[in-house]
Formats: C-alpha cells, sequence, structure tokens
C-alpha cells in the first residue's frame, strides 16, 4: 500500500502556491495517493479553494507538527515553516519541498535548505536553485495545472460572472496603519455604492495577480506607460489586492502617468470571469517569477499573454500563438512593447490560445497528476537520494 504522504502549508494569505497545494492534493487523490495537508487554523481561505475537508489538518501552532507527523513519514512542504521545526522534522521525517519561487538574491525559505529533496515548479526555479548551490532537485519541472476555477464561489450577492471592486489590500497586521486600515475598509466599502466592471472600448490589457515585490510592477510601468499613454485607446485594468500598504502605494504611484486609463479593481473570486473581461493578460518582469499560474489560465480561458521574452515565460508561452513575447522593457525602454501595442491597436490583432492544443496537454489537470503522481512514487519507491539529480 502506498504511504501517506503528509503536506505542509502554513501561509496566512492566500497565493500562488496555496493553490497550487490545492491542484497538488487533488492530482494525488485522482491518482490514488493518501494524503493529509497541515494548515493554519486561522487561514480562512482554504474554503474558497475547496480543499476536501477529509484531508485538511488545521493546527495552532507550528511546533505541534513534529509530534503531529509519524517518524519516517514523506512530508511535502509548500510554504514556509519555522527553521527551528524544520530541523526537530529533518532527522525524523522525509522532507520533499516544493520550490514554489526563484532565488535572485541571497534570502530563501529554510525549508529550501533544509529539504531532503526539492521539486522545481519550472525549469526557471531548477536553474535558479542550482545557481544558488541547491542541488538535491529531483527530475524534471512539476509545472502546474491551468485551473482558472481554483476560487469558485464567489460571494451569493453578484449576479453570476458579475466583476465588482473587492479588497485592494491584505494588510499586514503587524503595522498599526495596517491595523487600521483594515478596520476601516468594509465601513468604507459599506458607505460607498458596488460599482460593477464594464470593459470600456479599445484594447483591455488585464493585470490578474497580487501586487507584490516579486511580480515588479513598478519597474514594469517606469518603462511601458510612455506607450500606454501614446494610445489612448488603451486601458488597463488591474485584479488583484496588493500585498501590505507599501506594495499599493508603490504601484499607484508607478501607474499614475496613465490618469484614468487604469483601473484597480481588488481581489477577485472568479477569475475565469475576469479573463474572459480582458484583451490580454499582461505580466510583470521574469526573473523573480516561478511559473506564473496566471500565464496558464489566461490561455486555458483564451486570453493571450503580453510577457517579456525571458524564463519562465518563455516556458510557457508560445510566442504568437498563445500571446506575445516582448523584449524585457528594461533592455530597451519599452521600445518593442510600444510597437508591439501600437501594431495590437491599429489591427485589433488577438490570437486564441486555445488552439494550441499541445501546447496547452502539458497544463491539463491529467498531465500535472501524472508528473505529480511519478514524482512521488520515484521518491518513495527508490528513495529520496537515488531519486534526486
Amino acid at each position: 500500500m502506498q504511504p501517506v504522504l503528509h503536506q505542509v502549508n502554513l501561509s496566512g494569505s492566500l497565493g500562488g502556491a496555496e493553490v497550487y497545494t490545492r491542484s497538488f492534493t487533488d492530482a494525488l487523490i485522482a491518482r490514488g495517493w493518501r494524503t493529509r495537508v497541515y494548515t493554519r487554523s486561522d487561514a480562512r481561505f482554504w474554503s474558497e479553494l475547496r480543499l476536501p475537508a477529509a484531508v485538511a489538518v488545521p493546527i495552532e501552532d507550528p511546533a505541534d507538527l513534529p509530534a503531529a507527523l509519524p517518524e519516517r513519514s514523506f512530508v511535502v512542504v509548500h510554504a514556509p515553516v519555522p527553521r527551528p521545526v524544520l530541523e526537530a522534522l529533518r532527522p525524523r521525517v522525509r522532507l520533499v519541498g516544493v520550490a514554489h519561487q526563484a532565488l535572485y538574491d541571497e534570502s530563501r525559505p529554510a525549508y529550501y535548505e533544509l529539504a531532503h529533496v526539492l521539486l522545481a515548479v519550472s525549469r526557471h526555479v531548477a536553474d535558479t536553485l542550482r545557481r544558488n548551490g541547491l542541488t538535491c532537485i529531483h527530475g524534471d519541472p512539476l509545472y502546474a495545472v491551468a485551473d482558472p476555477g481554483h476560487s469558485e464561489g464567489a460571494p451569493r450577492d453578484r449576479r453570476a460572472g458579475e466583476i465588482t471592486r473587492g479588497p485592494l489590500c491584505d494588510w499586514d497586521g503587524r503595522k498599526l496603519r495596517d491595523r487600521l486600515a483594515a478596520l476601516a475598509e468594509p465601513l468604507v466599502a459599506r458607505l460607498r455604492p458596488a460599482r460593477a466592471f464594464r470593459r470600456r472600448p479599445g484594447v483591455t490589457l488585464g493585470i490578474v495577480s497580487r501586487i507584490a515585490p516579486l511580480k515588479q510592477f513598478p519597474a514594469l510601468f517606469a518603462e511601458i506607460a510612455g506607450a500606454i499613454v501614446r494610445q489612448p485607446a488603451v486601458t488597463v485594468e488591474v485584479f488583484g489586492s496588493a500585498v501590505g500598504y507599501r506594495a499599493l502605494r508603490d504601484f499607484r504611484r508607478a501607474v499614475r502617468p496613465l490618469g484614468g486609463q487604469v483601473r484597480l479593481w481588488g481581489h477577485q473570486s472568479d477569475v475565469a470571469a475576469v479573463y474572459r473581461s480582458i484583451d490580454f493578460l499582461l505580466t510583470g518582469l521574469p526573473e523573480r517569477e516561478a511559473l506564473g499560474l496566471n500565464v496558464l489560465e489566461a490561455q486555458v480561458c483564451g486570453t493571450p499573454v503580453l510577457a517579456p521574452r525571458a524564463p519562465p515565460f518563455t516556458e510557457t508561452v508560445v510566442d504568437g500563438v498563445t500571446g506575445f513575447l516582448f523584449t524585457d522593457p528594461r533592455e530597451d525602454r519599452g521600445r518593442e512593447f510600444g510597437a508591439l501595442l501600437d501594431r495590437l491597436v491599429a489591427t485589433g490583432l488577438r490570437p486564441d490560445p486555445r488552439t494550441a492544443r499541445e501546447h496547452l496537454a502539458r497544463f491539463s489537470f491529467d498531465a500535472f497528476a501524472d508528473r505529480v503522481a511519478a514524482a512521488m512514487r520515484a521518491l518513495t519507491e527508490t528513495g529520496l537520494a537515488a531519486a534526486a539529480r
């Protein structure tokens, strides 16, 4: 009988790694594996992600993990765990770390260093791990499953498919300013009439992402804002909450030159409806990006992607077919992006990524489940040391 695979994700906020954990869990179950997922007891977003209740194990304190996990069990870690907890676990269990982020400086989650083996979500991530001295990497990249329906269950008072403004920020409870803003936000929302999204004429660029430092949106817009301003028929619609007040402030400063060409809509539950409401998904800058679930989701929904021509986007976008790649605007001051934008406005060109069936099949649930099952089988049957290379 296959062993129970224990997963750990102690994140306190919803992000790509949490969506990935849900997909990883579904993949294991679909291929006949038993699993448990240890989460923070105060993390409410798991119900929104439809994490199966039968596998969820909420815990009050990370320090409770060593007692909860059986000796010599396989433990798949998806998000940061305090180093002392990992050090207590490492001699007792087999730690498998899923590397959800690329390494671009000396900082890294402790589990990257203490895991017996790492699973990378893209070749780009694997390359950054090796460049930073982490060599116990198993096999080929896992990639992900393009699942824009992961956040079903939009608030019931919304009409199906309707997009209204959601929370603009994930407030940092450690900071007084953020705590006060978090208390005020519900009151402001009640006083402000709900505004429904309506597409404007012209070309709609959409950002469907948390506004986080790793996306580097301020640096991106510093180079491309001028090209957008020159095209008044272009609008930028931003769907996603900022990670703390500073990220929201910096983003607003960066897009200020666009004036009324940009609108912020905050967090959205029904991301599939969002993708259907835009012409192109605009990514952030590449080197800190691990994979980009939004890139995969957009393509599955028929929305082409605009991204810099660099990993990991060169792994996930077929240039001219599922979107368009352009020179990193920091290298050419946004000239190629500007020329591309001019072309899209003039011609109305909008490819349908769904025609690239072979490309998208790599990111189907079945393909992802096969990769996850193969990796787990190799690790549990042949041992971690033999399976890593």
